[in-house]
């Protein structure tokens, strides 16, 4: 059976999710953030989480973004097969709503028109969009503005299958090592390992949505999530990078078939907000 969706529906939706995802934090952040600030072992670390739990706490409240880095709008569609949208071009309904949220939430638009030329478009337009086919007849919005301080931190690397698992380690560590203070810690690390070199950084991305405190399901991946944190906890950059326990909240990792001859791994580091929220229409 077939079900019409009008492609205004899409934009009321992301409008309405841009504006809430940068005034609150979501649940699951929330809940291992106040455990982070009550476990981290340096003074200096727990000063910091108090401090940013208290500007949580403000900008709910007082409904204001909790950073001045109201982000570039990613946006995830999982699209029924069985949908029908009407009423325009969904990329455009997606542009319209990403628009209003940032307009009408007072939000500060971040998205220049050309790389080099650097033109604001003043609407924080264009979003980044990624759509997949599903079965069924609803559409799943997954809407997380990404700041560019931990953004730039981020890096893809093409390693050679006889690196195996070693080399994952190696190469998720070694990112976070250099991300160091840059990225807001304390941070959210999202990883894609597999496919191809886009396959690998769009797995990345989009492990930063999923529900912090949830685990893969393959045994390996769990695994590796578990020591991933535990060594990047150990490197002692601590929050805000002035020291402590609590350099990263999570980890979590996203894997995908991939070629005989390569090992790609994309290691997508998110500040300590990360942004995330979903509906399904």
């Amino acid at each position: 059976m077939i079900r019409e969706i009008d492609t205004a529906e899409v934009t009321k939706n992301i409008k309405e999710m841009c504006i809430s995802v940068n005034y609150q934090l979501s649940d699951d952040m929330k809940k291992v953030f106040h455990h982070a600030a009550q476990t981290e072992a340096s003074p200096i670390g727990r000063k910091v989480l108090g401090q940013l739990e208290d500007n949580l706490t403000i900008a709910k409240e007082q409904m204001i973004p909790i950073c001045q880095d109201t982000g570039m709008a990613v946006v995830f569609l999982e699209i029924g097969q069985d949908v029908h949208l009407t009423g325009g071009s969904l990329e455009d309904a997606v542009n319209e709503g990403v628009r209003q949220g940032y307009v009408e939430g007072f939000l500060r638009k971040s998205v220049v028109s050309d790389p080099i030329e650097r033109f604001n478009t003043k609407d924080n337009t264009p979003a980044i969009l990624h759509t997949r086919i599903v079965p069924g007849e609803s559409i799943r919005i997954k809407v997380a503005p990404k700041g560019f301080g931990s953004e730039n931190m981020s890096k893809v690397y093409m390693l050679k299958p006889a690196d195996g698992i070693e080399g994952v380690k190696k190469a998720i560590l070694s990112a976070v090592e250099d991300a160091g203070p840059n990225a807001c810690p304390p941070m959210v690390v999202g990883v894609g390992i597999g496919g191809t070199f886009e396959k690998a950084a769009l797995m990345a991305k989009e492990a930063l949505t999923r529900e912090v405190g949830t685990s893969a399901e393959k045994q390996w991946v769990k695994d590796l999530e578990a020591e991933m944190l535990q060594k990047i906890n150990a490197l002692g950059i601590g929050p805000a990078g002035l020291g402590g326990t609590t350099t990263a909240l999570a980890v979590n990792v996203n894997t995908y078939p991939t070629h005989i001859a390569g090992l790609p791994i994309a290691v997508n580091i998110c500040c300590h907000v990360n942004r995330h929220i979903q509906r399904v229409i």
